[in-house]
């Protein structure tokens, strides 16, 4: 028998009044797998991050979490989730292990195993030897660790993070991605994340990039960048849309004029690059050649950079 998803998510639309938040979405995520849900601000991620974490209801479509229905059953879902907002949740007057004392209490553990269990994340995730420090003299790596810790310590099945690299340096979100990938693979735990960081997408096993509520794509890293169909070549012209159309017409392609430079996405790349400097060298201020980045899969899918998608509020309107 196929094994049943950690999340199944069917045709779900979510309003914020008559703003689309979320359209139309659908995916599934696999148990144990690291999912990732890719976009820039405005994208629908931090809705669709409440939703699943029971956080705000379902106003359209249909979400199974772990085999139970979202609508139905979303208190039986959060003893099964565990969470890490973006934003700190951490009481920063108590030691890390008195908040971890009272996050367990919140899952009705006590006693001995709440004991076993703080201890243990501490050893796991590297901070026992700062269990009586108070969360305030940490720093922010370690912070975040304790964030984990608090949302790993009921032993979900599933964890969900918002984030979770934010005000992070370089070593500690190295940790942090050493970390969730020995809870999949030691612990079966299925992690699901946002993130508007294109580097940090590329570690997860699948990626779903949103645009506008929408999702514009869903796949592997490597799948993701094999649908660009080519290199990627940058071209820099004092008239790019004049460069465009030239190109176009003599070549017979479709290159897009973004942030006053043309691009194109061609197999053999460099060899496209001498026949661009033949045909344009009174246009061609510079050219540059590089591979098929998450970017480049972003812009082919929306016809725009990945940092100019619209705001939330920029959203369009809900026809009545």
């Amino acid at each position: 028998m196929n094994q049943p998803s950690a999340i199944q998510v069917s045709r779900l639309t979510y309003h914020y009044g008559r703003r689309r938040a979320l359209d139309d979405l659908s995916f599934n995520v696999t148990p144990g797998e690291i999912f990732a849900f890719l976009g820039p601000n405005g994208g629908g991620k931090t809705t669709l991050f409440r939703l699943l974490s029971t956080l705000i209801p379902l106003e359209q479509g249909d979400v199974e979490i772990l085999g139970h229905d979202l609508r139905t059953d979303s208190e039986r879902i959060r003893a099964l989730i565990g969470v890490v907002f973006q934003a700190p949740s951490l009481d920063k007057k108590l030691t890390v292990a008195e908040n971890l004392l009272h996050q367990g209490h919140l899952y009705g553990l006590s006693g001995a195993d709440l004991r076993e269990r703080s201890g243990h994340m501490l050893d796991r995730l590297g901070l026992a030897d700062r269990a009586r420090d108070r969360v305030e003299t940490l720093s922010g790596g370690l912070r975040r660790r304790v964030e984990l810790a608090k949302g790993m310590l009921h032993g979900p099945r599933l964890l969900l993070l918002d984030e979770p690299s934010t005000g992070l340096d370089p070593a500690a979100r190295s940790d942090l991605w050493n970390y969730l990938r020995s809870v999949g693979d030691q612990q079966g735990v299925t992690v699901v994340l946002t993130t508007h960081l294109l580097e940090e997408a590329e570690k997860a096993d699948r990626i779903a990039i949103l645009h506008e509520g929408r999702r514009v794509a869903l796949d592997t890293p490597d799948a993701l960048r094999a649908t660009v169909g080519g290199d990627s070549i940058t071209i820099r012209s004092a008239d790019p849309a004049r460069l465009a159309a030239d190109i176009a017409e003599r070549f017979h392609v479709e290159p897009l004029v973004l942030d006053g430079s043309v691009r194109l996405e061609q197999a053999a790349g460099h060899e496209w690059i001498v026949q661009l400097v033949e045909a344009f060298p009174q246009q061609i201020e510079s050219i540059t050649l590089g591979k098929p980045t998450l970017e480049d899969v972003f812009i082919a899918r929306t016809g725009h950079r990945f940092w100019q998608a619209p705001s939330l509020d920029a959203l369009p309107a809900v026809k009545r």
